[in-house]
């Protein structure tokens, strides 16, 4: 299972109204670092599949929830349990401290 793809349109269903704890990953086709760690993110997705759903959401094809949210700079991550924001982290970081940080708040 690869990480899911959230639009402004599919945010409520899928982050908001999920069974399960969400990850999302604000970032952009222009952000480096934001492609540092997407293969993390991919694996930890894999590796937590039972858990926690990792998804992304593109800010540039997507303004209006990162815009709600205050998304400044990217990446930027979220955790939303039962569809409130639990935690945030911003900036890139290596998988362990991703894998790490996504554990201890789910």
């Amino acid at each position: 299972m690869a990480t899911k793809t959230v639009t402004d349109a599919s945010f409520k269903s899928d982050v908001l109204e999920s069974d399960k704890p969400v990850v999302i990953d604000f970032w952009a086709d222009w952000c480096g670092p934001c492609k540092m760690v997407a293969p993390a993110l991919e694996e930890i997705s894999e590796e937590l599949a039972d858990k926690v759903t990792i998804a992304k959401m593109d800010i540039m094809e997507n303004p209006e929830i990162p815009g709600s949210l205050g998304v400044q700079s990217i990446p930027y991550f979220v955790v939303y349990k039962n569809g409130e924001k639990v935690a945030e982290q911003l900036g890139a970081a290596p998988k362990s401290a991703l894998k790490g940080w996504i554990e201890s708040v789910i």
